[in-house]
């Protein structure tokens, strides 16, 4: 039995210009920057940033209690993706975990949702110094760092919400990365009229630089993506 093709289908073989135009479209990749919610291996957490490797691999980072080495990494709203990275390494007692993406599935970006991320400050921050940050939880908050930043890993930012989806998200100041949310304390009020409040948690980038840097694990020589 003969069986019938549109007619189209002898023009795009017969002519191989007209055959180019006949393939089918590549999907485009996804923009994904700092502030994007992410699934890690089934935990909701932020993206801090993302950008190059000394090696020109395609890396960010995130928060160490999102999930280990070889976790599959998806960006919400397009879980029909598949994983877009993978977890490569991670140190938990400075609060980081690296993620290699796909560079084939992702296009990465400086400003996610209007939150711009121009480079990275190392420090050394001040007390009250302006900052903001961005968690998929609960959005988008400006304050001051609130705590002395000091010679350890952690600052903090006091006021606003959060929730354990935040966790990775980018803090910056003055549109530059300081660091990335790694949790939340609630401040209970007082019957001397002091009102509640949480502090935000965060890890310093510099900290983190550092110790990627010093053993040339994936993530060293970290450059983020220019606005």
């Amino acid at each position: 039995m003969r069986v019938g093709y549109p007619w189209w289908i002898g023009v795009c073989v017969l002519m191989p210009l007209l055959a180019v135009l006949c393939a089918p479209a590549a999907s485009a990749a996804l923009p994904l920057g700092g502030g994007a919610g992410i699934i890690v291996n089934g935990t909701y957490c932020t993206l801090a940033t993302i950008g190059h490797d000394k090696t020109g691999e395609l890396v960010g980072f995130t928060a160490a209690s999102c999930g280990g080495p070889d976790s599959p990494v998806v960006a919400e709203g397009s879980e029909n993706l598949g994983p877009v990275g993978t977890v490569v390494a991670a140190n938990g007692a400075l609060y980081y975990a690296v993620i290699k993406f796909d560079p084939a599935k992702i296009t990465p970006i400086a400003n996610f949702a209007g939150f711009v991320i121009n480079g990275i400050d190392t420090g050394p921050h001040e007390w009250h110094q302006p900052a903001c940050r961005l968690g998929a939880a609960t959005g988008y908050f400006c304050t001051g760092i609130g705590s002395l930043p000091g010679a350890g890993p952690r600052m903090t930012m006091p006021r606003g919400n959060y929730q354990a989806g935040d966790n990775g998200g980018p803090v910056t100041s003055n549109d530059l990365l300081i660091g990335l949310i790694t949790g939340g304390t609630f401040v209970p009020g007082d019957p001397l009229g002091a009102v509640p409040f949480e502090i935000t948690q965060m890890a310093k980038l510099s900290a983190i630089l550092d110790d990627v840097n010093s053993t040339g694990s994936p993530g060293a020589g970290f450059t983020p993506i220019p606005a």
